[in-house]
């Protein structure tokens, strides 16, 4: 019961005001590990699977450089909208740290995140702003809870980082799947 309160506070603080900024209505770091923690503990109890998503944006970080601070907002809002629209309502969908997004997909297995992570892929390939092309790419790291395939929820997200660092390593715009406890 305690952890229903928390996410029901969480949820109302990191999603109940609508700023009309698309990134504002993601979870903070902190807020998706604490909702990816209660979820894992049901996930685990109930004997349900929980896939996670780790996905950043490839070539970020130059994109400021090359075409402004407003043209990088732009495409992280993009990126945050298709997030959105590609998750269902019941995924918790949050950035970490060095603008990547977490995303926690409750009764989803592997061949369930793998989809949506391919659905991601093609739609940031087709993103544009009043009708010219974006040439957005992304790198997403997979990993899967299946029951009894680890203990720990921290696994879960070193799996997909692995995965993450692994699309990053072969050129990026793919997605690499690392089951926990797996090396790739």
């Amino acid at each position: 019961m305690r952890d229903e309160t928390l996410r029901d506070e969480i949820l109302r603080e990191g999603h109940g005001e609508a700023r009309g900024e698309s990134l504002a209505s993601l979870f903070s770091s902190t807020q998706i590990q604490h909702l990816m923690r209660i979820e894992f503990s049901r996930a685990q109890r109930y004997g349900y699977p929980l896939g996670v998503l780790v996905v950043e944006i490839d070539g970020l970080a130059n994109l400021r450089d090359e075409r402004g601070f407003d043209a990088r907002q732009d495409v992280l809002g993009a990126v945050t909208h298709l997030l959105q629209s590609t998750t269902r309502a019941c995924d918790y969908l949050g950035r970490l740290v060095d603008d990547r997004f977490l995303a926690v997909l409750p009764h989803t297995g592997a061949a369930g995140v793998e989809r949506t992570a391919e659905r991601l892929l093609v739609g940031a390939r087709a993103l544009s702003q009043r009708g010219t092309p974006l040439a957005v790419h992304l790198s997403v790291g997979i990993s899967v809870f299946e029951e009894g395939s680890t203990l720990f929820f921290d696994a879960l997200v070193e799996a997909a980082e692995a995965g993450l660092a692994a699309a990053r390593a072969a050129g990026g715009d793919r997605a690499i799947l690392v089951r926990p406890g797996h090396n790739h």
